[in-house]
């Protein structure tokens, strides 16, 4: 079968190879399985049932969830087979947030995944008008259950009018509106219809490698971002069963629990787990930790598909089944290979992990490309460390004068919702995205450089790409998160939240004359920032004169995506960061200091 719209890829999958096991969520301490079939079927009684409340083709529905479970699924099949567009939002946006966005797309139902949701949704729908009513996954109660729309869709005798409803919909119609969580500004609705994500699936299936027999995919990363969304409509195709994570916290049991192929990742899970590993390894003491830093020395300049000194292979051999056998374990001991999205990954790690034989593949995109632009593949001729890959077929990649990637395809959106200014703003007069990214071809690879805003200019006249240098510092590991700033001034800064548990556990390992410290005597404490100054002049060599960090200061607070300083997708609220700690920035530029 022909596959257009979205709804297509579970029929493909029900006709073609379906599953006992197409989705898993843990209930209870339990895996519980969703089949194929029982999908399909409860996604037909979303569908039946919601007719029979009035929902029309066209209006608009809300779906939230904290973690990532199979009737969100379901839901999102229900609507889109009646033609109903869905919106989703992230749990952890603000209430000034949920308003805006529910109000400007007229936000008719919301259905949402517990008490603390619902709680939210409840204060907010004085202020959203439009909104009729609130659904919740879990039993919250006193509150309408989603399974009432299940009961109300037992009956299947209005199952012509979905079907009639299915059949009219074309590839063009609209399916979704995803708002932007955007590091400056209010946000904005990305208008997609089903072939901008068809067709963005059908091409990255091309890039995805086989997985064989027993393959099974694992999902944590925000289904309501077009990232993870995507892929689970790819996995669907590639009939890959799909296991959600129990929480962020249960990662790691999850892993060697499920044993899943693949899974998606972003830079910062990453850059976690890699601090885990080396904590572990550097700490495990003496031939153990010399073993290991052995190991990571041999691999430091690893290049996948690179022929080797046949002397390099034996001692790689021995450190892939001493070393690195530990790593493979820690994600299960099957995977293939992660996808890594959202931001750009340290070719460092990169190059470690695929070392390892945990192969990442990075690629790029935005909302507004639904979302992959480009992605590396497993084919020598199409990867590169450092690179995200080469565009996706039918994606036309071009970078203009100043350096800014622009994009044209059928992956490309339509508009943001209700704002032609904002939609003009972002299209150039032949028609290609400005993605607001800097980036270069080589070999028909592209390599992101930073993103356009971004870039500053010191007082010296030398241009300052902050991104790049906050990747290479966030390999250290007292480093959680960390801002470059010095727009107009004359050297670099550095704004550092220090990774609190991670320096507790170092002072506890090494008995060091502190007694459980709070966040504050964290950040104030100077022989902490001794460490922190030593590991950063390091990281520093790695760049020109103007591009180190000269001066920095730790907050003594956690970024959160609640405080505002962080987005939904854990990307810098610069403004907001600079404003919060204005002190510590005039700080750093203060000659008095």
């Amino acid at each position: 079968m022909e596959i257009t719209r979205l709804f297509d890829f579970l029929t493909h999958q029900l006709e073609n190879n379906p599953l006992p096991d197409a989705l898993v969520s843990k209930t209870s301490g339990a895996w519980v399985k969703t089949s194929t079939q029982e999908y399909q079927d409860q996604a037909n009684q979303i569908s039946r049932g919601l007719l029979r409340m009035g929902i029309k083709p066209g209006d608009h529905i809300a779906l939230i969830t904290t973690t990532n479970r199979t009737e969100w699924n379901i839901m999102d099949i229900g609507l889109q087979q009646i033609g109903v567009i869905s919106v989703p939002v992230y749990p952890s946006i603000s209430p000034e947030e949920y308003e805006y966005i529910f109000n400007q797309a007229k936000i008719s139902f919301s259905f949402v995944s517990d008490k603390e949701l619902y709680e939210k949704m409840m204060k907010t729908k004085p202020n959203t008008p439009d909104l009729v009513g609130v659904y919740t996954f879990d039993e919250v109660a006193d509150a309408p259950n989603w399974k009432e729309i299940l009961d109300m869709g037992e009956d299947d005798s209005n199952q012509g009018e979905v079907d009639a409803i299915k059949d009219s919909i074309k590839n063009d119609d609209v399916v979704t509106i995803i708002y932007t969580s955007g590091t400056t500004g209010k946000p904005k609705g990305v208008v997609l219809s089903h072939n901008n994500i068809v067709s963005n699936v059908l091409a990255s299936k091309e890039r995805v490698p086989d997985m064989g027999d027993n393959a099974r995919a694992m999902s944590f990363l925000p289904i309501c971002h077009v990232f993870e969304r995507m892929l689970i409509y790819l996995y669907q195709y590639n009939a890959i069963p799909i296991y959600y994570a129990e929480s962020i916290e249960s990662i790691g049991d999850n892993l060697k629990e499920l044993k899943p192929t693949v899974m998606t990742v972003v830079p910062r899970l990453v850059e976690k787990v890699y601090a885990k590993i080396y904590d572990t390894g550097s700490n495990a003491g003496g031939i153990k930790t010399k073993l290991f830093m052995w190991a990571l020395d041999l691999v430091k300049d690893f290049t996948p598909y690179k022929e080797m000194p046949f002397m390099w292979k034996l001692k790689y051999k021995f450190a892939s089944a001493t070393v690195f056998k530990k790593w493979r374990e820690g994600v299960g001991g099957n995977m293939v290979c992660m996808v890594s999205g959202s931001a750009k990954l340290s070719p460092r790690l990169n190059r470690l992990f695929w070392a390892a034989g945990i192969p990442i593949i990075e690629g790029y995109g935005l909302t507004e490309t639904s979302p992959v632009i480009s992605v590396n593949s497993m084919d020598p001729k199409g990867f590169a460390i450092g690179s995200v890959g080469s565009a996706l077929d039918k994606v036309d990649i071009r970078i203009a004068e100043d350096g800014e990637i622009q994009v044209k395809g059928p992956n490309v959106f339509q508009e943001y919702y209700q704002q032609p200014e904002k939609t003009a703003e972002v299209f150039t007069e032949d028609g290609y995205f400005m993605t607001g990214d800097i980036g270069e071809i080589k070999d028909g690879l592209l390599f992101i450089t930073d993103r356009k805003k971004q870039i500053f200019k010191t007082s010296g006249g030398k241009y300052v790409a902050p991104q790049i240098i906050e990747n290479a510092m966030k390999a250290i590991p007292f480093i959680e998160q960390i801002m470059v700033v010095g727009e107009g001034q004359k050297m670099p800064c550095a704004i550092i939240q220090p990774n609190f548990d991670y320096v507790r556990e170092f002072i506890k390992r090494n008995d060091l004359p502190f007694d459980n410290p709070s966040n504050e005597e964290i950040a104030n404490a100077p022989s902490l920032k001794s460490l922190i100054e030593e590991q950063i002049k390091v990281v520093n060599r790695q760049f020109g004169k103007w591009e180190q960090v000269k001066k920095f200061e730790l907050t003594p607070d956690v970024w959160t995506i609640e405080d505002g300083l962080l987005t939904p997708t854990l990307k810098h609220k610069r403004k907001n960061i600079q404003e919060k700690y204005q002190d510590l920035y005039d700080k750093m530029y203060d000659e008095t200091y």
